[in-house]
């Protein structure tokens, strides 16, 4: 029988081992997931709103222990750990307060005595989720699945086996229906046939481009829609009447958020001429004065989640500096036990490097000068990536216009690091995926939207 092997990240000690589910097991557990949305399907709304504020008491009261094993999992600060577990509590209390309105009839006027829109069930949401958030990522897509009346799975990545056992634990200890909510312990090779079973009518994804192409082929050939939710350079302007000290704050702090392993996350920094210098030296400054440590002690980051994803960071920064880069800041790998990448900002970036082209996914700021506000604008939307952008401007109706009409992203800030909140939809465009999470959007991607006309 295969296992799951999981490593801290941290000090490189093995922490456990997980026995993978056989193909029998897989078989009958999807089988007795969908055998109980039939029964969850017609659950009211109160009934399903009680049971996401359970969950999210439970939660809370077990913070500490989920926030552990985050941080021992993939090397997260334990202190943001807590925090992603009080985050998914939110999501759970906003779905409980709202989703029954969200998915409320609505009443369209035509040539009928009553015609209308409503949003039902439609069976079983598979989720194939990344290690990056292992907590928060899973309730984002949880919490809404579970209060439409849809059951889920989960195919978590396999370096977290045990927050999605935790996981699993939060909706049992929460009263939920057993079944309702499952983790698959499975390679990639077995997903094709969870997403061939009749009862799985959906599946979304948070992760890279590869992975959500392939999930995506699987999910078209077996005629099922899909939420993608991939990687992301995201740009952030800093424009000539930006506060300054305001921008490098916001900015570190995006940019060494989790180790730089965010979608989200703040990468490439453009700030327009006349400013840049100013920039430079603020930024360098919040960056260089980041710790970085053992991730139970006080510090800025902790690890990176794998050696392997740390030295590919670091071939891509060797990559940039061989086509002309600049380190200002970092930029080697840190002599310490562990998968630690330093805090590291690169100047002199431009198109064909991969700290301008590619996505990457650790504690690397790459820092761009612009001519003007166009040419800065140009740079953010230079990319094939289209999640998040940021601009700073002490000018509201100019950060609005640029937010609203010139930045090709999903999910646009001013004067804020991009982050995600329950109640605002969530996603991206071009290489970013499609689909929106969160929301009220988030809870009727994945219903039935039903038009009725009685006569």
């Amino acid at each position: 029988m295969s296992t799951i092997t999981t490593t801290n990240p941290a000090t490189d000690e093995e922490l456990n081992r997980y026995e993978e589910h056989t193909p029998q097991e897989l078989a009958k557990i999807v089988d007795e997931v969908h055998d109980v949305y039939r029964s969850w399907s017609v659950v009211p709304f109160e009934k399903r709103a009680e049971l996401l504020n359970r969950a999210a008491r439970v939660l809370r009261q077990n913070k500490s222990r989920y926030a552990e094993m985050i941080t021992l999992e993939m090397g997260k600060p334990f202190s943001s750990a807590e925090a992603e577990v009080e985050k998914c509590a939110w999501v759970c209390e906003y779905y409980a307060e709202y989703g029954a309105g969200f998915l409320a009839e609505q009443v369209v006027e035509t040539d009928a005595q009553q015609s209308f829109v409503c949003y039902r069930p439609i069976g079983i949401v598979l989720a194939v989720m990344p290690w990056n958030y292992p907590f928060w990522q899973v309730f984002r897509f949880a919490a809404p699945t579970l209060m439409a009346g849809n059951t889920a799975l989960l195919k978590h990545a396999s370096n977290v086996p045990g927050c999605a056992l935790f996981i699993e634990e939060v909706f049992k200890e929460a009263g939920f229906p057993e079944n309702a909510f499952r983790t698959l312990l499975i390679g990639t090779k077995l997903v094709e046939s969870v997403i061939e079973h009749d009862g799985v009518q959906a599946v979304t994804l948070t992760g890279s481009g590869p992975a959500g192409k392939a999930v995506a082929a699987l999910a078209a050939k077996a005629l099922k829609p899909s939420v993608l939710e991939l990687g992301g350079s995201d740009p952030y302007l800093i424009l000539a009447d930006a506060d300054v000290e305001l921008a490098a704050k916001q900015c570190a702090e995006s940019r060494l958020l989790n180790a730089g392993q965010s979608c989200i996350g703040a990468k490439r920094f453009i700030a327009v001429d006349s400013i840049y210098s100013e920039f430079l030296e603020a930024f360098l400054d919040q960056m260089s004065s980041a710790t970085m440590g053992d991730p139970f002690d006080s510090v800025d980051l902790g690890s990176m989640a794998r050696k392997d994803l740390r030295n590919e960071v670091h071939e891509q920064v060797c990559d940039s500096t061989s086509k002309g880069a600049h380190i200002q800041l970092g930029g080697s790998i840190a002599e310490r036990t562990g998968a630690f990448y330093p805090p590291t900002v690169l100047t002199n970036v431009s198109a064909g490097m991969p700290a301008y082209d590619e996505e990457i996914f650790g504690p690397v700021a790459s820092v761009i000068k612009a001519k003007d506000e166009k040419e800065a604008i140009r740079v953010a939307n230079d990319t094939i990536y289209g999640l998040g952008a940021c601009v700073f401007t002490q000018d509201l109706d100019r950060g609005r216009r640029i937010a609203t009409q010139e930045l090709q992203a999903g999910c646009c800030f001013v004067n804020h690091y991009v982050k995600s909140d329950p109640r605002l939809p969530f996603g991206g465009i071009k290489q970013s995926g499609y689909g929106r999470e969160l929301g009220a959007e988030g809870i009727r991607a994945f219903t039935n939207i039903k038009s009725v006309w009685i006569d």
